[in-house]
């Protein structure tokens, strides 16, 4: 078997050089988890419209405060150290450079804020002043091109009457109910002043200023609630809110509507295709911005036939190209399309996801973020026609010298029907050719996703799971996005057809070439990779131990208890609750139908406020396996949500599942990871 070294960019030799340089081993060790929690994140890239400067976000660890804080960082392209611009207690966000670069806006709660505010700073120095006193949370914040003032968005307030029943406690609200539209408001500068500029009863979930700023295209939708996704529609308006219309109406959900710098066309993602039928791999479309053209606004797709998940797209230097960010199956790149030829051309390429940042027309400059096997992220620049990306952040540049990090190649393997899957491996540290190695199987969530090519993750521990002797086989089942509509669509009618058995024709796989050792496996995985574990304890007994993260037991309460429906109906055919209802296949894909089946050791782990996969989900699989003595333990974070955020949880879980995972596959101890300054780390319930 041919492995190739990762690289996180493929431009030039003297870029892969400065990121592969190689370091005496002595140098180096493997990083533990508390080492993948504290490594630093970089995110929200904005190039100054010069083209000189680069702000972002840097997030690190606060074992303090128990949760990781971002403040804003400024670095000079090509000269060195980088500045930090803020400091506030809770952190900032969403940089945003004015139009003559001289000053910065960012959101931030500081001080006496009730909720997060804009602030404004002079990028000559001196502090920061608090441009808004909004009464709601201000996000998504944009400058006028004129620079006299911000766009945000921000719900409504409660009204007074509903302020003093909560202060009362007269508070009974109703579910699904109980929230409030949010609306596009607009800032002066000169005295923070905010206008609304959108009113009426639905929401407008995201907005893009046109580049002379003279109309907004908007996504909007009946209410902010995410199972109203499918009923918002792309429109058009001019910026003071004026002469408002309608461009797309259709039954599918659409995202990042932008008007072209001609101001006569929108350009827009939808998952659907191009016939308006939903649940596709996202797809980028283009409608006239007159709102005119029937039922459909007579929107079509750039390029009909691209084989991708879209996932950003904006305009080029002009009406003829659009930038597109696309995840095409363990990689994610960045794609140049030709409108007129609906051609697209790939302008970056390697083992590596790139992000795009944002876009600077004038120069035909993009900034990106960049993560790969051994890059946790940084920023970088490169044209908008491509070549060569040069480096603009140094934050991670030196994680691989000091890390003994894992090698990691795409593999692939026939399914079940013959269909072809891919994944990604990762060999253990200390691998021998000679001998077979314990296997760890992970599986993404979605499962409209993939597992691309990124450094590890404290969720996914790869290097302590390596360190120990693992193989880690990261399985893009069917029901992936990123290898076309056949792929992404085989869960339509069915949920579990060939996705379960696509991840254990790729354990036959490994185990056929001699790498792994069927007797010693462990399966894992969060969200849609928790319903896959829970299915595949169900399918099988040849995993030693599982851990299911936020996994679905049963598709009919499911379906009632999630915050999101639309992406599910398709799966079955029907919801549950209507005439000839397809209960009998809600039912037939339910891992809790054959949980008597069960005999691996599995652990169950859910936040206390998911309300996403709720946690009753997790508490019928486990009395389910309680019930029949098939070892199990069931943890439940507090405060947490879908994903779990606090520091503690996210080391508590590595640990927890480490511990299983040794305990029955390798039988050994293992010896658990402390939190900073911690005299003893948290120990499981026996």
């Amino acid at each position: 078997m041919i492995r190739s070294l990762p690289s996180v960019v493929a431009t030039t030799a003297a870029a892969i050089a400065v990121l592969l340089s190689p370091t005496p081993a002595a140098a180096q060790r493997a990083p533990g988890i508390v080492d993948l929690i504290n490594v630093p994140s970089v995110s929200s890239p904005r190039l100054s419209p010069d083209g000189t400067r680069v702000l972002y976000v840097r997030s690190d660890a606060d074992w303090e405060k128990n949760r990781t804080v971002g403040h804003i960082w400024l670095a000079t392209v090509g000269d060195g150290p980088d500045l930090r611009l803020t400091a506030g207690e809770n952190g900032e966000s969403s940089p945003r450079w004015s139009p003559d670069g001289s000053l910065v806006a960012f959101t931030a709660t500081r001080g006496d804020d009730e909720a997060s505010q804009i602030y404004v700073l002079d990028t000559r120095g001196g502090e920061a002043r608090r441009l808004t006193d909004h009464p709601t949370a201000v996000s998504a914040i944009a400058w006028a091109p004129t620079g006299d003032g911000l766009f945000f968005l921000a719900s409504d307030d409660m009204t007074e009457e509903e302020k003093e029943r909560k202060t009362a406690g007269d508070d009974v609200y109703a579910f699904d109910e109980n929230y409030t539209q949010r609306h596009l408001w607009r800032a002066s500068l000169a005295d923070g002043a905010s206008a609304r500029v959108t009113d009426g009863d639905y929401s407008v979930n995201e907005y893009r200023l046109s580049r002379d700023g003279a109309m907004v295209a908007y996504d909007r939708g009946p209410s902010p609630l995410f199972d109203d996704n499918d009923d918002g529609e792309v429109w058009v308006m001019n910026a003071d809110g004026t002469e408002a219309r309608q461009i797309t109406r259709n039954a599918v959900p659409e995202y990042g509507a932008e008007l072209s710098p001609d101001n006569q066309w929108v350009v827009f993602r939808a998952d659907s295709n191009a016939d308006g039928e939903f649940y596709y791999n996202d797809k980028v479309y283009l409608a006239s911005a007159s709102g005119e053209g029937g039922d459909n606004a007579a929107y079509r797709p750039v390029i009909r036939d691209f084989p991708y998940e879209v996932s950003q797209a904006v305009w080029g230097k002009d009406a003829s190209t659009v930038l597109v960010q696309a995840n095409t199956g363990v990689r994610q790149e960045l794609f140049s399309v030709n409108v007129a030829s609906a051609t697209a051309t790939q302008i970056t390429r390697g083992n590596h996801s790139v992000s795009l940042g944002n876009y600077r027309p004038a120069l035909d400059r993009i900034a990106v973020t960049v993560v790969g096997p051994t890059e946790p992220g940084d920023v970088w620049l490169l044209d908008g026609s491509g070549g060569a990306m040069a480096r603009a952040t140094t934050v991670n540049a030196d994680v691989a010298d000091r890390f003994r990090l894992p090698e990691v190649e795409a593999i692939q393997w026939p399914g079940e029907d013959g269909v072809t899957v891919e994944g990604l491996l990762y060999y253990p540290l200390d691998y021998a050719s000679d001998a077979r190695h314990p296997l760890v199987v992970q599986t993404h969530g979605g499962p409209a996703s993939s597992d691309r090519f990124r450094f590890p993750s404290s969720n996914n521990y790869e290097t302590v799971l390596t360190s120990l002797g693992y193989f880690v086989l990261k399985p893009n089942y069917r029901g992936s996005t990123g290898y076309g509509d056949d792929f992404l669509r085989n869960m339509v009618g069915n949920y579990f057809d060939q996705a379960h058995r696509d991840v254990m024709a790729g354990v036959d796989h490994l185990i056929a070439q001699g790498l792994v050792d069927g007797d010693r496996m462990a399966k894992m995985g969060w969200s849609a990779g928790g319903h896959m574990t829970n299915k595949i304890v169900t399918y099988t007994d040849r995993f030693k131990a599982a851990s299911s993260g936020a996994g679905a037991a049963n598709w009919v309460s499911m379906y009632g208890q999630s915050d999101v429906r639309i992406y599910r109906t398709p799966w079955f055919g029907t919801t549950p609750w209507e005439e000839g209802a397809n209960i009998d296949q809600y039912w037939q894909d339910s891992p809790l139908r054959e949980v008597w089946k069960v005999t691996t050791p599995t652990l169950f782990l859910v936040g206390e406020e998911d309300a996403r996969v709720p946690m009753p989900q997790s508490v019928e699989m486990f009395r389910g396996l309680r019930h029949n003595d098939v070892p199990t333990h069931l943890y439940v974070a507090p405060r947490q949500g879908h994903g779990w955020r606090e520091l503690r949880h996210r080391l508590y879980k590595a640990n927890v599942e480490l511990d299983w995972f040794e305990r029955w596959v390798m039988d050994r101890e293992w010896a658990w990871e402390e939190a900073p300054n911690d005299e003893s780390a948290a120990q499981p319930v026996s």
